[in-house]
């Protein structure tokens, strides 16, 4: 989602890549890409992408959902382990360490981060109608950190929307 918003944001078009399994779309500042592999399997089209275009995974930013922050609540990281995200974790795997930045986009509910088959059902699950408005403002708020990364650099991006803390909705 945040993605599709920053293409059109920055007037970019998807293009399917099938040599690499993703949707690339080129933009002035650099490429977006939605890889098209199951998320497990993320990091294999981001580090043909990287390999075709010389990148190094420094020049990444990935984003991503984390069950593990509250609903609206972005963080930004330099680096950092996969924290049980299985898509960060073929990433690492495929860039051969965990040297990318990436900005994570909380999920978790009100009541907190569900356990076992209950958080399988939470990821892949739908929002419910009173936490959409608060999905809808993190999803724009994600955009614009996106956008003041590339233009101001990691560091003032992290400073700025890492401290923001939006209200829970309550259940």
């Amino acid at each position: 989602m945040v993605v599709d918003a920053l293409a059109t944001q920055l007037k970019a078009s998807w293009s399917q890549e099938k040599r690499w399994d993703c949707a690339l779309a080129k933009f002035s500042g650099g490429w977006l890409l939605k890889p098209l592999t199951y998320m497990n399997l993320s990091g294999e089209a981001v580090s043909a992408v990287c390999r075709f275009y010389k990148l190094e995974p420094q020049e990444v930013l990935a984003i991503y959902d984390d069950v593990d922050l509250p609903l609206g609540t972005l963080r930004f990281r330099a680096s950092g382990s996969a924290g049980g995200h299985n898509g960060i974790r073929s990433m690492i795997s495929h860039l051969g360490g965990d040297d990318f930045p990436r900005l994570k986009i909380g999920i978790s509910s009100a009541s907190g981060r569900p356990d076992g088959e209950r958080l399988v059902g939470h990821v892949l699950g739908r929002f419910s109608a009173e936490e959409k408005p608060l999905l809808q403002e993190s999803l724009t708020r994600a955009t614009d950190a996106v956008r003041a990364a590339l233009r101001n650099g990691l560091a003032a991006a992290m400073n700025h929307f890492n401290r923001k803390e939006p209200t829970q909705p309550t259940s």
